[in-house]
Parts: C-alpha cells; sequence; structure tokens
C-alpha cells in the first residue's frame, strides 16, 4: 500500500474561523457547491435546488446523550467520567435502559487524584456510584450503579450529565447547546457527538424535499469519540480507524437497492454506514475491518449486495441490520453507494478530510480555498457543503 502523507492534508485553520456557537437559525448556514472540479455557493434552505428529485436521502438519525459526568472526591478533587461506549450490557438501548447498573467504556478525566475506590453522585431521587474496574490504553471500564430501580441510566445522564460538545469549541456546555447540538430528526440515544452535517436541517427544509419528490430514510450511526481522533502517524495508513456500532433498518436497504445512483448521504457518518453496507453485503460478516475496500475485487454491484442484505434479514427473521464498522475512506477508495455528500468543513489532517479527498478525487484544495476564502465557517457549528462525486 503506498504511503499516504497525513501533512498533504493539512490547511491553515485560524482559530476565529472555527464557529464557537450555531447561527440563530440552522438552515440560514452558507452552502457551498461543489461539482466537477466547480465551486459555487449559495444558503443552506436553497439545498432543494442542488438535489435531483427522485433522489433518495439518507440521515443519522442518532441522538447525543449527554455522557459527560461529574463526581468530587470528599477532598474536594474534581473527576470527569466521560462515556464512550457499554460494555455490559453491550447494546446502546438495553444499557441506557438498564435499571440496575451498567458498565461502559470511559475516558476518565483527572485519574491521578483517583486511585482506587468508587466515587459517588447523590441527588435527592438517586446516588449514583462509579467504580473503575481495568485500564486498555487510555480507556477504562467503570461500573455504574445506583439505589433508585425506577430510573433507568437514560434517565440518569439527563439528569446529572453533560452534554459533550467538542472540545476544539474551548468553551463550557450550555444549555443552548441541549437544542442546537441535536438534529431535529435525532432521536435513537447513543453518539457522543452529534452528526453535524445535519445540524443545518429544519422541518422547513425537511418538508420542502419531500415536495421535490425527494425521498428519504434513516439508519443509525452512534458517534464515539475516536470522531475526533488526530491522525498522529505520517502515513495515514498506519492509523487506527475507531469502531462504531451501525443499526440499518430493512426499509433502508431496500430503497437503497431501489435508488442506486441517486443517493445522497447527508454526514460522514451516514457516508460510512452506506458504503459499510456493501461490503457487509457482499461478505454477509457484520464487522467492516478497516482495509476491507481495499483488499481482493468488489465484482458484485450495489443491487445485489443490497438484495443479499435483505435475503439475509429474511432467513434471520430480523428487521433490522446491527453491524460495526472501521471502514477507512481514503484517496483510492471506490464508491459503491453514495453520489452526493452534504457535509461541513473538517479539521486539516483528519480521517473526515481523507475521506471528503476519496470523494472529490483529491480536489478537497478548491473546495477548502473557496471557503477560506469566502468567510465560510468551519466545525460542528459551522457552515455546509454539498459535493457531486467525481
Amino acid at each position: 500500500m503506498d504511503i499516504l502523507r497525513i501533512d498533504d492534508f493539512n490547511y491553515p485553520l485560524p482559530d476565529e474561523r472555527i464557529a464557537k456557537y450555531p447561527l440563530a437559525q440552522r438552515d440560514h448556514s452558507q452552502l457551498l457547491i461543489y461539482r466537477d472540479g466547480v465551486v459555487n455557493q449559495d444558503v443552506f434552505y436553497h439545498i432543494g435546488d442542488y438535489i435531483p428529485s427522485h433522489s433518495l436521502l439518507v440521515y443519522n438519525n442518532t441522538r447525543v446523550i449527554q455522557a459527560r459526568l461529574v463526581f468530587h472526591k470528599s477532598s474536594g478533587a474534581r473527576i470527569e467520567i466521560f462515556c464512550l461506549e457499554p460494555l455490559a450490557p453491550h447494546d446502546y438501548a438495553l444499557s441506557l435502559g438498564s435499571t440496575n447498573g451498567c458498565t461502559w467504556k470511559c475516558m476518565i478525566g483527572n485519574l491521578k487524584k483517583w486511585k482506587s475506590g468508587s466515587l459517588t453522585l447523590a441527588t435527592d431521587q438517586f446516588e449514583l456510584t462509579a467504580e473503575r474496574l481495568s485500564t486498555t490504553g487510555n480507556t477504562h471500564e467503570v461500573r455504574f450503579t445506583w439505589r433508585n430501580p425506577s430510573l433507568s441510566f437514560a434517565e440518569i445522564l439527563d439528569a446529572m450529565g453533560e452534554l459533550p460538545i467538542p472540545p476544539y469549541l474551548n468553551r463550557p456546555t450550555e444549555e443552548s447547546d441541549k437544542t442546537t447540538y441535536q438534529t431535529v430528526y435525532s432521536k435513537i440515544k447513543g453518539s457522543v457527538a452529534a452528526p453535524t452535517a445535519g445540524l443545518h436541517f429544519t422541518d422547513q427544509v425537511l418538508n420542502d424535499l419531500r415536495q421535490r419528490g425527494v425521498q428519504m430514510s434513516e439508519l443509525t450511526l452512534h458517534v464515539g469519540a475516536g470522531t475526533f481522533q488526530p491522525v498522529k502517524t505520517e502515513d495515514a495508513n498506519l492509523h487506527t480507524m475507531h469502531t462504531e456500532i451501525i443499526a440499518v433498518p430493512r426499509q433502508t436497504i431496500v430503497d437503497i437497492r431501489d435508488h442506486v445512483g441517486h443517493i445522497v448521504a447527508v454526514g460522514t457518518t451516514s457516508m460510512r454506514t452506506l458504503e459499510s453496507l456493501y461490503f457487509i453485503g457482499e461478505t454477509l460478516q457484520m464487522h467492516v475491518p478497516q482495509f476491507a475496500p481495499y483488499e481482493g475485487e468488489h465484482t458484485l454491484t450495489t443491487a445485489q449486495s443490497m438484495q443479499r442484505l435483505l435475503d439475509y434479514l429474511d432467513q434471520t427473521h430480523q428487521d433490522t441490520l446491527h453491524a460495526e464498522t472501521q471502514i477507512m475512506i481514503k484517496p483510492g477508495y471506490t464508491f459503491h453507494v453514495v453520489d452526493q455528500l452534504i457535509t461541513n468543513f473538517h479539521q486539516p489532517k483528519s480521517t473526515l478530510l481523507l475521506l471528503v479527498s476519496a470523494f472529490v478525487k483529491g480536489d478537497w484544495h478548491t473546495i477548502y480555498d473557496y471557503a477560506l476564502s469566502h468567510d465560510f465557517r468551519f466545525l460542528s457549528y459551522g457552515d455546509s457543503s454539498i459535493l457531486f462525486r467525481r
């Protein structure tokens, strides 16, 4: 595999270009349009002008949980526990719905002050106890228990947790973030970061698209903290991609099969899920390894791969496909599913920028130079773009 220099995916991003807050009206963000090497701009609420009728718009319906818990030791030391993903029960819905305890993979802030023993967070309704079980790398296995069986873990997080806004915003979470850092269609709890391309949509924009003949389907990928993990290796191929859990309803797979050539992904999480589906259909293995797309020949058509998934669901009497993906979409990737991508502007030297570069056949500089020179706002709360696959 040829060396993929991460330094070739760097660009200057001044702090003042990072949007610290969203616009007052979501759909008034700027929209960059890229097609065949040509860049134009508009406002997001006109996005229907750039999506052909009878297209399929696919979005990620995950909802961000208030995953950051702050404990204080009797000494006054502040210990922050950031819940990343459930371990026992491993299923998000079961873990968040648990009423008698659960175990999560966590990151811990100020770990040196928590050498042993358990931590307690008490309210009038419950007493939450955290016990550290083991450590792997920079993450920890933490067992949570509480004394009120009428409360689920999701309700405890809602009551005591903080919404984990991105670290590059360099500010504390505010009450308004609980609304603005969720998409209007979010419903399945589990993410620790928002699928931010969807933050621009309003009910009015969605209704306008429906009236234009655009069909909509949803899927779920719970965004992990790994989405913010920078590429630290000089050769991006040596970077280890994080694994994320996906769930795709049977009807969405039917819709993909019936709209091949006209599929619009809302965000990189939808993109990664949609492209992963092709390889799951090809192998019927429920985990997509990082480099699966670059190994061997992939001769199935997209429609054939989707039909294999539908047959598998029918044979196993399931109406939702549950799987994991570690897919790395980088220059040289052959796209099988997605034709248009709606996405924000990503950090320098990130795997998300590699994905964008792959989609536009290396022409990402044209897009980012335009955005930087035309006062576009960057990252999670920033402006948007719609990219046509080259």
